[in-house]
């Protein structure tokens, strides 16, 4: 393609730097599993029965034999012990970042074969020779991209993704409010299905060097300090307060039912793993993390005034019970 000169400015380039730098870069977090399940010729996958739908489907789309362990009330893996034979994977998430490095190397010397899953663990570094993935969207202001460590090289991924027609619910959130875009956001995850395996963008890559990584780690760090004080809530998934947090894991006995009520005063929490309020008994560990653990937000778009007033109106809404 000939090099265009002059003309209408586009978006400029970012003086900054990634926080990975030297990991690859695709465009999904999925995608980034495929990756690992194509170079190491994967033939089956251990899951955790507590894990969204979208890890599942990739799994099953490329044909991997899967089987399911569930955890047990401190996380730990309900699985038979020992080696796992060649193309066989334990697959490990990090749940609200309370992964320790400690607990990987275990996991690591019990299994062997290991894929761990960071997605609620951005600034949790990887360890040496244990492929792990980490989501970009699920912490930063872009449309997709996925970090991924890993020894294996994959040949194929030389084709670029390109995220300009994913911004708009971004965007116009930014300027406007979340309920302008959320069909628009909604439509946007819907595309994600069946990805193919693509570089980072250039769009999103450029986003990510803008990122003051440091200011929004230490933000997420004393919002989730405020809210513990605030709202203290001892569950499995604060045991560790991690780098960074993804986000303050509050538990109430009535979840669904709080999240309606925060929804009406504008205060949005998702539910995560839905599929798991279909697929799991509601006295099951699994329903009752995904119906009854809010991830209450405390990222770096907020400061210490607007998680008191969260603290504040989560206990007006608990005394309407």
């Amino acid at each position: 393609m000939t090099k265009e000169i002059g003309g209408y400015f586009q978006l400029e380039e970012m003086p900054g730097e990634e926080y990975y730098t030297d990991l690859y870069r695709v465009n999904l977090g999925r995608t980034a599993l495929l990756w690992i399940l194509e170079s190491r010729r994967c033939k089956k996958i251990i899951l955790p029965y507590f894990l969204c739908e979208s890890v599942v489907h990739t799994c099953s789309e490329n044909q991997i034999e899967t089987e399911f362990y569930h955890l047990d009330e401190k996380l730990e893996v309900q699985y038979p012990k020992g080696q796992l034979p060649e193309g066989v994977y334990l697959y490990l998430v990090s749940y609200y970042g309370q992964l320790s490095d400690d607990r990987i190397l275990e996991y690591k010397k019990l299994y062997g074969n290991i894929i761990v899953d960071h997605t609620h663990a951005f600034f949790q570094r990887p360890l040496k020779g244990i492929d792990t993935l980490y989501s970009c969207r699920k912490f930063w202001g872009v449309s997709d991209g996925a970090y991924l460590s890993t020894d294996t090289k994959l040949t194929e991924n030389n084709t670029p993704d390109y995220s300009a027609d994913r911004m708009k619910h971004i965007l116009g959130r930014y300027e406007q409010d979340a309920g302008t875009y959320y069909k628009d956001m909604l439509a946007n995850a819907a595309k994600y299905e069946g990805m193919e395996l693509r570089q980072m963008s250039r769009l999103t890559q450029n986003l990510l060097k803008a990122v003051d990584y440091e200011t929004a780690k230490a933000k997420r760090e004393e919002n989730y300090r405020i809210l513990s004080e605030l709202l203290p809530s001892e569950n499995i998934f604060n045991q560790i307060i991690p780098e960074g947090p993804f986000a303050y894991p509050y538990f109430h006995a009535n979840g669904m039912e709080l999240r309606r009520r925060l929804a009406a005063k504008k205060i949005f929490v998702p539910t995560y793993w839905k599929n798991i309020l279909e697929s799991c008994e509601r006295d099951s560990l699994e329903y009752t993390w995904a119906a009854d653990i809010l991830p209450l937000p405390c990222d770096q778009r907020y400061g210490a005034e607007d998680m008191k007033y969260m603290a504040a109106v989560v206990r007006e809404c608990e005394e309407l019970e």
